[in-house]
């Protein structure tokens, strides 16, 4: 495809249509009036759109037209959004520009941008909001009667896993979904023992070539778009509940810049899932719970669970460089130097025993003194917290506190650095591993859902 303009320059992104049919979504795209970016999502073995849900089909399929948007309008940044269907009630809106505010601000900080007063979906006027009080206050969608069934996203990490096995305690059912075509999440969900579903996304083409003309480009709000996909999924298979695997840390901002907090996993926080699981029940069905399964835990609380889950040890990663759209893939399923490995095998490090975690990893990383700086920004000592998927740096510090009190660890080079150059400077009273094994009250889980939070005790 041949793009004739240049990203950065552009002035309007424009929201064209969305369509469905047969299984496909189409989502389209432009800047300002050049080529036309479409976007293909693809429903496996898709049944005809239920009796009754079309009107719920149609609002979920347009809300994942305005979230997908994202992936494209970050390439010019232009001044001005277009929504060629319509102006947005308030509650779109307000969701849509927390997104794009947020979900992007770890891309506006890496790129020396502030989006701050930038974004402003267009709303209904407040003269129509006036007379009909407009869709800002629409009510309650309807309840569809959706049957009682989870779509559990898998991302071959251990959070979905557990998500996964705490549904299966209290015999729930449900399917593990994933959006794109990577084996290890294909192996992770076959070794669930669920039915499985696995959604195509396949981004315009025209993406590509204008990153090649010099387009912005980083990090967006993955999770946003494909919590908009499985809306979509919930009402054409027929699920009344979404349930991610999303700890509690996921709310912790990574740092605060010029007085914005930047979050590498806001649309994993509890904000975003409040927003998503709000829009929903207004504007899609009353009973189509969007939620966290373990949003009351911390990472710590997660691992301890998962450590317990030996069936998986040889098939999960949450290496990131596994899940790459370009670039070479680690040989194991482990690169041993991304901040997702040295998160996970720390916060593994104080539930499982040494020799079966070193066989996890192939290695010891708290054994490597060239991994130093890796480990020092988890603990946020010297450094902030990675723009990556881990925990809070004083969960970090609790996890490493607890392996220096431990014989069987403190000989190893990064354990006896934390225990003579780090420790003294820290607040020992602080560092107990306890307080993140207690869950928190804050969650939307469903009631139907919450007996599998026994799976935790």
């Amino acid at each position: 495809m041949t793009i004739h303009i240049q990203p950065r320059l552009t002035q309007v992104f424009r929201f064209v249509r969305c369509s469905y049919a047969d299984g496909v979504a189409e989502l389209v795209y432009a800047f300002d009036h050049g080529e036309e970016l479409i976007e293909r999502v693809r429903f496996p073995n898709a049944p005809a759109i239920p009796a009754g849900h079309q009107a719920a089909f149609d609002e979920a399929l347009k809300l994942l037209h305005l979230i997908a948007g994202v992936s494209y309008y970050k390439a010019g940044v232009p001044p001005r959004l277009e929504v060629v269907g319509g102006a947005l009630d308030d509650a779109t809106a307000n969701l849509l520009d927390a997104l794009y505010l947020h979900g992007l601000a770890e891309f506006a900080y890496r790129n020396g941008l502030d989006l701050r007063g930038r974004i402003a979906f267009p709303r209904l006027g407040s003269e129509t909001a006036a007379n009909s009080r407009g869709a800002a206050a629409k009510p309650q969608a309807k309840v569809l009667g959706l049957p009682h069934r989870t779509l559990v996203p898998i991302g071959g990490g251990k959070d979905s896993l557990v998500a996964v096995e705490a549904i299966k305690s209290i015999d729930g059912e449900a399917t593990a979904v994933w959006v794109g075509n990577s084996p290890l999440i294909a192996a992770c969900a076959e070794r669930t023992g669920l039915p499985t579903l696995n959604i195509q996304r396949e981004l315009a083409p025209g993406l590509f070539e204008l990153n090649r003309l010099g387009a912005w480009n980083g990090h967006i709000p993955v999770t946003a778009v494909n919590s908009a996909i499985l809306a979509v999924a919930a009402i054409l298979y027929g699920y009344d509940s979404i349930a991610f695997a999303n700890e509690r840390s996921a709310s912790a901002a990574t740092l605060e810049y010029e007085g914005q907090l930047v979050n590498h996993q806001w649309s994993k926080g509890y904000t975003f899932e409040a927003l998503m699981g709000d829009w929903l029940h207004q504007h899609v069905a009353a009973d189509l719970d969007y939620c966290s399964l373990l949003r009351p835990y911390a990472e710590l609380a997660v691992t301890r669970t998962f450590a317990k889950l030996t069936p998986y040890f040889d098939a999960f990663s949450s290496c990131n460089r596994n899940f790459k759209i370009l670039g070479p893939k680690p040989a194991d399923r482990w690169c041993g130097q991304c901040p997702k490995c040295h998160f996970v095998f720390l916060a593994l490090a104080p539930f499982l025993a040494k020799p079966r975690l070193l066989s996890i990893f192939g290695r010891n990383l708290l054994d490597d003194e060239n991994l130093a700086a890796g480990f020092d920004a988890l603990l946020e000592y010297q450094d902030h917290k990675p723009f990556e998927c881990v925990g809070e740096g004083a969960e970090a510090r609790a996890a490493m506190y607890a392996l220096s009190q431990r014989s069987e660890w403190q000989e190893d080079a990064l354990v006896a650095r934390f225990r003579s150059e780090i420790l003294p400077q820290l607040d020992e009273s602080e560092l107990a591993i306890e307080p993140w094994l207690q869950p928190s009250p804050e969650h939307r889980i469903p009631t139907r859902l919450q007996p599998a939070l026994a799976f935790f005790e």
